[in-house]
Parts: C-alpha cells; structure tokens; sequence
C-alpha cells in the first residue's frame, strides 16, 4: 500500500511562531505605551502591534478585543462592560437593584476588591491614568448603557449612574466610612438600587 506524506499542519494566522514566547510581554508593554501616548479612543491594535514588532493578529490571537487588552494593561479587577448585557435582562423594574449588587458582590471578593481599590487610588487625579479609565468606561460601558436607554438624555444618565456607584465604592471599600463599610450587600442595595433606577428611568 503506497505511503502517503501527511502535510505539516498549518500555522493559524495569529497563532505565535517558535521564538515568539515573550511576545504577550511585549504587546502588554507596547499596550501600556500607546494607551499613555494616544489615549483609550485613539490607540488601535495595529499601532500597538507595531510597537510590539508582531502582527496586529497575533494581538487579537493573546488579548482579544482592545478593550481587553486595556483591561489587561491597568489590570482591571472586573469587565462591568462585560457583564452589562446580562445585567439589562429581565425585570426593567429592578435594573437598578442589579447594578447595584453585581458590583457589590463582585467587589467583595477578596482579590477584587484589592486590586479594585489601588485602581481607583491610581483613577483618582492621576495626570495619566484618569482620563485612560475615563476614556475607556466612556466607550466601552456607559455608551452601551445610554444606548440600552433608548432615550433623549440618555448620556447624562448613565453618567449620573456612573457617579453614583463610583462615589459608592469609593465611600466602601477606598474611604471606608464606617456606617457604609459596615452595612450589609442587601441593605445598601435596598437603599441604593432605587436611586439608580430613577436616573436610569424616571
């Protein structure tokens, strides 16, 4: 029976070479620069691909979208852009109230709320990394969230939204404000949750 060669498979487009191991290393390195020299809007995966020497498949192939690569660069603690989709389903009546707990609980996680609270330190009046955040939950989160709204003011909420849980956590996990540290996931939730749906709704 005659014998026949089996063809070396071929290499996925993005897939890394031999010799290419460091090169997550340096897209996250070449990331972290042109997010600082361009900002989240206007830095591409082909500029960051080109500091990196690789092509702009192969960062997709590590990191996927550019948002998880940002996520990735400042190393974000959570994705809400992620879980936003998820959070819109169901009773319009309690949106609020999910908001509210999916960052409540999410942050309650030990390794979350660690690396949750040295980012919102770094956030906070960082010549550099407050407008990056600023930049990034701007395009990735409340631009979807005004979008889901289907309303004229629709911004202007989610940025009233986006206020209110900031000053939330902050108040929590960063300031810790005693009768706010102190008080339980339902409670602030019961508390906070209509306050969100009025300036997602009402």
């Amino acid at each position: 029976m005659a014998e026949y060669a089996v063809p070396a498979p071929r290499r996925r487009r993005g897939r890394p070479r031999a010799g290419e191991s460091d090169a997550r290393e340096r897209i996250l390195a070449a990331a972290v620069e042109e997010f600082a020299a361009a900002g989240y809007d206007a830095a591409t995966i082909r500029g960051i691909a080109a500091r990196a020497g690789v092509d702009p498949a192969l960062v997709h192939h590590h990191f996927g979208t550019k948002a998880d690569l940002f996520g990735e660069a400042v190393h974000a603690p959570m994705r809400p852009d992620l879980a936003l989709p998820e959070i819109l389903e169901g009773d319009r009546d309690r949106v609020g109230e999910r908001i509210v707990r999916y960052l409540l609980e999410t942050w309650e996680k030990p390794d979350v709320r660690k690396r949750g609270v040295v980012l919102l330190r770094a956030a906070i009046g960082n010549r550099l990394t407050t407008p990056l955040l600023a930049e990034f939950l701007s395009r990735e989160l409340l631009s979807r969230l005004a979008r889901a709204l289907e309303v004229e003011d629709a911004s202007l909420r989610a940025s009233l939204v986006a206020s209110q849980v900031a000053g939330l956590l902050i108040a929590r996990f960063v300031l810790r404000l005693p009768a706010l540290a102190e008080a339980s996931v339902d409670e602030l939730v019961a508390r906070v949750g209509p306050t969100v749906q009025r300036y997602l709704f009402d």
